[in-house]
């Protein structure tokens, strides 16, 4: 219904890609919390940066299952980190680069970035404003053809290694939601300074506290138009919540296929784990959740594909198939016994790596309260595009 034999040969090509040549550095990248540059030129020559991205600009213009199958696959590295460096570069920086950046700046960044030359980072949450980004506290003070940028980030992938910074920040201090406006920087500009956080799970990511003190940058580096920040924004937090809610169900596919595998393999009083009803019942509880998380992200996505704004879909895909895949990955730790707590085992990362999947790109409280408004108010969202 949804994957044609081109997306299952990409499928197998992009697999056989990442066991060669990612797999074999993931145990490194995660001790070191830095990923080598060389990755990112083989993922731009292959194209993997491009797969939505126009023909133009040096990528293929495909269809999003190209996506879908992309995501999937970064989950099954086992290096939530790592995938997440990769798809935070390509569907949030690279999303606004493209959507808002004029000719001039999608020349400069949208093609290095498609050719993993350069790499991006989106830089809107702050210390003192999560999901409130209306609420955000970074300023850009217009001063004749320049803007002085001040304030500061948090919490931003590829935060400290990034060459290029997608920055929202407040253009009128009197408004909200209208008052933000959206900024390429240069990583080298004068001014902006990065530390590198030590996180829970996602290891291999570089996540930074941005500071910017008194970054001045020409005019020409607004995104858009000026106001139009918070917009820009919202338009984009739909697919943001989409990936996130498919990252969830690969994840949890992955940890259940490794559960499964062990089962068959470990004998206790004489028969194999697979063969006791108890545990046969849990992976089939399983097993069944992560299907209907998979059906529900697919039948989103193609719906996104054919140009439906699909907010409330996308944020109820976050919610659940995120809480589902903790729940997954804890109860298939439960079912490796002692071997699932151990670090050479498959287990102990992806728990760790999972848990920030209720956090990032809206917490589940914030999603639950967008989705009442939707169904018991009748709000409606709409696109700014």
């Amino acid at each position: 219904m949804y994957f044609t034999e081109e997306h299952e040969a990409f499928r197998l090509s992009f697999r056989d890609f990442l066991q060669k040549e990612v797999v074999p550095h993931i145990d490194k990248w995660e001790k070191t919390g830095t990923i080598d540059r060389f990755i990112w030129k083989k993922f731009g020559e292959m194209g993997y940066f491009g797969l939505n991205s126009s023909e133009e600009y040096g990528g293929l213009n495909l269809d999003i299952f190209y996506t879908v199958i992309f995501l999937e696959e970064l989950q099954k590295v086992n290096s939530g980190g790592f995938a997440a460096a990769m798809w935070a570069h390509a569907y949030l920086a690279m999303t606004h680069v493209e959507k808002e950046g004029d000719n001039r700046i999608k020349e400069a960044y949208l093609t290095s970035s498609i050719n993993g030359e350069k790499i991006g980072c989106l830089c809107i949450t702050e210390p003192f404003g999560g999901s409130d980004v209306a609420g955000i506290k970074t300023t850009a003070v217009k001063k004749g053809d320049s803007y002085v940028i001040n304030g500061s980030k948090t919490f931003i992938t590829n935060g400290v290694y990034s060459d290029y910074l997608v920055v929202a920040a407040k253009t009128d201090l009197d408004s909200r939601d209208k008052g933000m406006s959206i900024f390429m920087i240069d990583r080298d500009t004068k001014g902006i300074s990065a530390t590198k956080l030590d996180k829970l799970g996602w290891r291999a990511s570089d996540t930074a506290e941005i500071a910017f003190d008194n970054v001045v940058i020409p005019t020409a580096n607004l995104m858009g138009e000026e106001g139009k920040g918070f917009s820009y924004i919202m338009s984009h937090f739909a697919l943001e919540r989409l990936i996130m809610g498919i990252n969830a169900h690969a994840r949890a596919e992955f940890a259940l296929e490794y559960a499964i595998q062990y089962m068959s393999e470990r004998q206790v009083f004489g028969k194999s784990l697979d063969k006791f009803q108890a545990l046969r019942h849990k992976v089939a509880d399983m097993a069944s959740e992560v299907e209907m998380c998979k059906e529900f992200n697919y039948s989103i996505a193609k719906r996104l594909n054919e140009g439906q704004y699909i907010v409330k879909e996308a944020s109820m895909s976050k919610l659940l198939s995120t809480k589902i895949a903790d729940s997954v990955i804890n109860d298939c730790l439960q079912l490796l016994g002692g071997y699932g707590y151990m670090e050479e085992y498959p287990m102990a990362r992806l728990l760790r790596d999972s848990r920030v999947g209720q956090i990032g790109g809206g917490t589940s409280e914030i999603l639950r309260e967008i989705i009442s408004k939707m169904v018991i108010d009748k709000k409606e969202y709409k696109s700014a595009t």
